[in-house]
């Protein structure tokens, strides 16, 4: 059903406008910039290119760090198809196209395979961004977790100046109580370049106090439950990269970067009522979420490799991410890793610490194979990587299982232009992996169903064999890309992606099942000697989503326009499904509109629109019919964008109004009864030239809206109220 009325509906949408976008051309030809990116790993323009892709410049970036050092706020804004921001320091529930999102810092990825977790977007300082390029839609060019699109925040490089000096400051505040919520930031990149030598280098620090919903009411620190908020923490980033070009075709570079967070809430989070809200009853007795994260990485090009360019890549992410301390609450938190007394069956260490190292080398080469065929290139290579991932209670026990796993990588896209104007572009991705699970014994916990009268089950202990076990992916692409003239062209593609199974959910929940479990209060319970369950049973295997689109982008001298429809599809799945300890195996379709304008309509004035549709089924029965709604942790806002428009007066002054909408969503999905609502906020910035920097004023929310977070909502199925209105003033100055 949904892959016919894809079909349709693109044609519908796509055709007038590569039609009237093709009239146009044939008029007067327009000399634009070429804008290249690196969303083949190699360096390609837009015009040869047959996928959805975005990128986001400085000065666009500059205007969100005058709202908010938020690299979740800028996709929500700017990217179609990426969800609403979920406004605390995780990214939970934040899909791109209803699936998952890579996350690169200048092609080194930093998601955690072997175990999810959404904590990776708050960790970009965008202070170090020189530009944002997304890619949308399943992709594995860079290898698994782009099964909704992939992002590459690259840092800013150093100029053409012997040395200069970038310092900016900032102060938010929420109007409800200014005194209480004060949130400043501070800044300052040093970058310069000496000969051969150039260097760049980043250090901000920031801090929050509490925060206020648009009904006066503070926010909780924990309102998803581990995850975290956005109120009460100090953060710091440190970023730096060195270059060394040894002569006109060979580069050497070197960078690095720290993240750390620190969350110390005052209070418990209530989850019993309409929305989650501060226990000020109850201090929080617990360790500080925290967030301790290194990347290395270095890497050398060469253009005139024997072969064709050559980059090479090595790179090594250390992660630890402690995540909040949470009690026992029906139904939101029913289950509790068990203290020994079910009067208070949370244990005093129901707090845990995720450890990940990752060790790889990436390598590409461009080759130009136009002596054996005009217009036809090669870029291939190959990918190893190493990760080792655990995770520890407070305590020190195994949460999880240690895991290790190696993976091994070979791909190749073939590009050929056919004739003036049509390029075609294919290839394939093999990726081979070696997984070792050890053996260990899973934490006795507690499943609650009730307190008042007392009813849950006690989980004791179990062990969990483990083993070693190999599985594969073998993904392809196809798509082609016409060039109407030198800034509109037309697209069509296949892609795949891959996702990897959670790994660590399996073991850490692993016989959370009644088959191993006693009714409480009577806790004598043992499980029969030799008792135990088995890693295998689950086989994992690689997700592979399919992603179909069509599009068309133009640009101009005084505009910039996009327009794409998509079909994502997927038979299978990688979430853990503790009641028959399998992988769940589902079978999901997705599509999707998206679009983009902005319109210069004089020198001065500057209109633009960022907006998606999407919607998503699934099979919940396996008779393979999509019977069922995708729940709202995949998609809670089906119609969501922006409209904007920002004018500069002759004076230098700049104004920006913002309108951010969302539609509402109510869906079943055989189990929870979710529901989001439909929102409209007004956004405005001011900034004004002032002693050779640039002074700023925005108010987010102008009209103190009240409504609840459709991501954080989502993510816990549980109301969590938005952020009411805030006012930032900054000051930025390069010297």
């Amino acid at each position: 059903m949904y892959s016919r009325f894809f079909l349709s509906l693109v044609a519908a949408s796509v055709a007038p406008c590569a039609i009237a976008l093709a009239q146009q051309g044939s008029g007067e030809t327009v000399i634009l910039d070429m804008v290249t990116v690196t969303a083949t790993r190699a360096d390609r323009s837009l015009a040869e290119v047959p996928q959805t892709l975005q990128v986001i410049d400085r000065a666009t970036i500059e205007r969100q760090l005058r709202q908010a050092n938020s690299a979740g706020a800028l996709l929500s804004k700017f990217v179609p198809g990426y969800s609403v921001g979920n406004q605390t320091v995780s990214s939970a529930s934040e899909t791109f196209r209803g699936r998952n999102l890579l996350v690169m810092i200048d092609g080194v990825p930093l998601n955690t395979p072997l175990r999810d977790v959404s904590r990776i977007l708050s960790l970009i300082d965008l202070n170090t961004v020189e530009r944002v390029e997304l890619v949308a839609g399943a992709s594995s060019t860079w290898g698994s977790g782009a099964t909704g699109g992939t992002v590459n925040f690259i840092t800013r490089a150093a100029g053409e100046d012997s040395i200069g000096v970038d310092v900016s400051t900032r102060l938010r505040a929420f109007t409800r109580d200014f005194g209480n919520s004060l949130a400043p930031e501070v800044s300052a990149t040093v970058h310069g370049r000496s000969d051969s030598i150039d260097y760049s280098a980043t250090a901000t620090g920031r801090f929050a106090d509490r925060t206020y919903d648009g009904w006066g009411r503070e926010l909780a620190s924990d309102a998803m439950l581990g995850q975290g908020g956005g109120d009460r923490y100090a953060e710091g980033n440190l970023s730096a990269r060195l270059g060394h070009d040894f002569d006109a075709a060979r580069r050497l570079e070197l960078s690095g970067s720290y993240f750390y967070l620190d969350q110390d809430p005052d209070a418990l989070t209530d989850y019993s009522g309409a929305f989650a809200a501060p226990d000020f009853a109850t201090p929080y007795p617990g360790e500080s979420l925290r967030e301790d994260t290194k990347s290395f990485s270095a890497r050398f090009t060469d253009d005139d490799f024997v072969l064709g360019g050559l980059n090479v890549t090595g790179f090594y992410n250390d992660v630890e991410k402690r995540f909040s301390f949470s009690t026992l609450s029906i139904p939101a938190n029913s289950i509790v890793y068990f203290s020994g007394d079910v009067t208070d069956p949370t244990s005093p260490s129901n707090q845990s610490v995720l450890f990940s190292e990752r060790l790889g080398v990436n390598v590409t080469i461009d080759s130009d194979l136009d002596s054996l065929l005009p217009g036809l290139s090669l870029t291939w290579g190959t990918d190893v990587t190493h990760d080792e991932t655990w995770q520890e209670l407070v305590s020190g026990e195994d949460l999880f299982t240690p895991l290790d796993q190696m993976s091994y990588a070979g791909f190749a896209d073939l590009q050929f232009q056919v004739l003036d104007g049509l390029t075609l572009r294919g290839g394939l991705r093999y990726e081979y992996l070696e997984l070792s699970v050890d053996d260990y014994i899973r934490p006795a916990a507690y499943y609650g169903f009730s307190t008042a009268p007392l009813f849950g089950y006690v989980l004791p202990a179990l062990p969990v064999t483990g083993g070693d076990f190999d599985y594969d992916a073998l993904t392809f692409n196809l798509g082609a890309v016409y060039a109407f003239d030198a800034g509109t062209e037309v697209y069509a593609g296949f892609n795949q992606g891959f996702g990897l199974p959670d790994v660590g959910a399996f073991t850490r929940r692993a016989g959370v099942g009644f088959a191993f479990a006693c009714p409480a209060p009577n806790t004598n319970c043992a499980l029969p000697p030799g008792t135990s369950v088995s890693y295998a049973a689950i086989g994992p295997e690689a997700q592979i989503v399919d992603n179909y689109e069509i599009g068309i982008r133009s640009a101009g001298a005084d505009y910039r326009l996009s327009l794409a429809g998509f079909l994502s599809r997927s038979d299978e799945g990688v979430n853990f499904d503790p009641a028959t300890n399998t992988i769940s195996q589902q079978k999901e379709e997705i599509i999707g509109i998206e679009a983009t304008a902005e319109v210069d309509v004089t020198e001065s004035l500057t209109l633009g629109a960022v907006a998606a549709w999407r919607e998503g089924r699934f099979d919940s029965d396996g008779d393979g019919k999509l019977d069922r709604e995708l729940p709202n942790n995949r998609i809670a806002t089906p119609f969501h964008g922006t409209l904007w428009g920002e004018y500069r007066f002759e004076a230098g002054t700049g104004l920006r109004l913002e309108t951010e909408f969302m539609t509402g969503r109510h869906a079943f999905d055989g189990t929870v009864d979710h529901e989001t609502e439909s929102t409209m906020l007004l956004n405005v910035a001011v900034d004004q030239p002032l002693l050779g920097g640039d002074l700023s004023l925005s108010v987010n929310n102008v009209f103190d809206t009240a409504y609840d977070n459709p991501t954080a909502t989502a993510t816990r199925n549980l109301a969590v109220p938005a952020w009411g209105r805030t006012v930032t003033l900054g000051y930025a100055r390069s010297f």
